[in-house]
């Protein structure tokens, strides 16, 4: 089995997206564009900078769009590159441009193992276009050509009514209910949920899912982290069309991480320092162990659902989710501890003059 050295969280540089959902998080920050990003580097390139050797090991990497991440025409060859290299992929989509799953599909049989698609299940947008039968075509033409995949919805309140419809829908299609994330306000700088819902009430609500994603995050929703992280050392945020890496969502200092790929990248835990007002992410960041003294179920569990036919992860992909970063990498002493939040403490100190 392959060891997980690291999670990098890739951020796809598109603004842009074919559904216009009423919860989407780039109209709530009037970041909306009709407007296909460039990438600096080709797939090849890319491909090298993120090698298995430049990074220590054999990585889990999430590609997802600020839009809809498979509108760039690139991103096909990005997947296999990454692929190529021996990492296992998830790619976030709203599971519509067929076009694009076509050509991920002539991919090797072999590295397909290693891709999984997290399909955003935005149901009221598939009943208006009218293609909720080409939204599970996709997903299925996936499933068989040997990817992991899961299926997860944005429980948004005007749902709430509907919720017996759309679990129908699920079983008819993929032999299981779709996952449940929390939506959130994410122009405020707390990061509250997204419902005029009481946090009890919002989670009853969406109880009968039986989600373990949604009941994870909500368990740690809008609680701060203290605890020491080693966010920016076992994982990092990546801008996959400039290269520009974070420590996390927030960070004490950036590097360009593709301006020169024989160049060592800087890893730093952010240690007790995390500026965010709770790891709103923590399905991924939690589960698989970035805070190693949290006991927390493993990202696995967040995106699989058995069915009769069997289950939505691999078991290839479903091993390697289910591996915890600390049991992979060293932990840090008490006194290394100190050093790493001293040294954030000078990069914010030189941040600021």
């Amino acid at each position: 089995m392959d060891r997980m050295k690291r999670f990098i969280d890739c951020y796809v540089p598109v603004t842009y997206c074919n559904l216009k959902c009423s919860y989407c998080y780039l109209k709530q920050g009037d970041k909306f564009q009709y407007r296909i990003p460039g990438f600096e580097y080709d797939a090849a390139y890319v491909g090298r900078a993120l090698s298995k050797e430049r990074l220590g090991g054999c990585c889990h990497i999430n590609l997802c769009g600020g839009g809809e991440t498979l509108i760039p025409e690139e991103m096909p060859a990005i997947i296999e590159a990454l692929l190529e290299q021996g990492h296992y992929l998830f790619v976030v989509t709203n599971g519509t441009l067929t076009k694009r799953f076509d050509e991920i599909c002539k991919i090797d049989k072999k590295l397909l193992k290693h891709l999984g698609f997290k399909f955003s299940f935005h149901y009221e947008e598939l009943l208006r276009l009218n293609i909720m039968d080409a939204f599970f075509d996709n997903v299925r033409r996936v499933r068989d050509s040997g990817c992991s995949f899961s299926l997860e919805l944005t429980p948004h309140d005007g749902l709430i009514e509907k919720q017996k419809e759309i679990m129908r829908v699920c079983y008819q299609n993929v032999g299981s209910v779709c996952h449940v994330t929390v939506a959130r306000k994410d122009n405020y700088a707390t990061k509250p949920i997204l419902s005029k819902l009481s946090k009890s009430a919002y989670e009853d609500a969406w109880r009968p899912f039986k989600s373990r994603l949604f009941h994870f995050k909500m368990s740690t929703f809008n609680k701060r982290r203290t605890e020491f992280c080693y966010a920016g050392e076992w994982s990092f945020y990546l801008n996959l069309g400039t290269g520009i890496a974070k420590q996390c969502y927030c960070s004490n200092f950036e590097q360009d991480i593709f301006e020169d790929p024989d160049k060592p990248i800087r890893f730093l835990a952010i240690g007790n320092d995390c500026k965010e007002p709770h790891c709103y992410n923590s399905h991924a960041f939690l589960t698989l162990g970035l805070i190693p003294e949290l006991s927390t179920p493993t990202y696995a569990s967040m995106r699989n659902r058995k069915t009769k036919e069997g289950e939505w992860l691999g078991s290839e992909m479903k091993q390697f989710l289910s591996q915890k970063l600390y049991r992979n990498n060293r932990k840090k002493t008490k006194l290394e501890q100190v050093i790493v939040n001293y040294r954030n403490d000078r990069y914010k100190k030189k941040a600021r003059r």
